[in-house]
């Protein structure tokens, strides 16, 4: 998606700068699934005079450019339209902050219990729960930042990482349930 949206900017401009009329020599549409773009430019040519009228005066000067990180920034130009990723994105976000509660309540609940009201074995327990806790977060953190925000060209994957998320987000729901699941045994225990 954003691959395509930098892509199209230096396109437009090329298509400018050629001739819309010469479509052809600056986009390159050899498959089967580019007919109905070659049939919809044949079908503008013919009926339009090459372009669309807008019915505004259009000067046909583009605007600049934008730079590459904002062309590219996936949270600003796709996150917060999509649905599903902003979904995703929130979730996540809840989530990650989540891990970061059960962690620090592990250690506090760990610190402040009496050695008679809790067995070491507990304690370990609740302070390997808030270690998992926090690593789990810190691994969140990171997953969010390069799924969800612009990072570098080549180092960001090229594609919507809606499917992406929700897989991730299961997968640590089922991870934080599993250890909310411990955590109550070994207290009952």
């Amino acid at each position: 998606l954003q691959f395509e949206i930098f892509i199209s900017f230096f396109t437009e401009h090329k298509l400018r700068e050629k001739g819309p009329q010469n479509w052809q020599k600056v986009c390159y549409v050899p498959t089967k699934a580019d007919a109905l773009v070659v049939s919809f430019r044949r079908w503008l040519t013919k009926y339009g005079g090459v372009q669309v009228n807008w019915g505004i005066k259009f000067t046909g000067d583009l605007p600049p450019t934008p730079a590459r990180e904002q062309l590219l920034d996936r949270y600003w130009t796709h996150t917060i339209q999509c649905s599903s990723c902003n979904k995703a994105y929130k979730s996540l976000n809840a989530l990650e902050i989540i891990l970061q509660i059960i962690s620090v309540a592990s250690i506090g609940i760990a610190a402040a219990a009496k050695e008679s009201v809790m067995s070491i074995a507990a304690r370990y327990s609740l302070v390997f729960l808030a270690l998992l806790c926090f690593m789990a977060s810190r691994w969140l953190s990171k997953f969010i930042y390069k799924s969800f925000h612009f990072h570098g060209y080549w180092t960001q994957t090229m594609q919507c990482s809606c499917s992406k998320a929700y897989e991730s987000l299961n997968a640590l729901e089922i991870i934080l349930l599993i250890i909310f699941v411990a955590s109550i045994r070994i207290t009952t225990s």
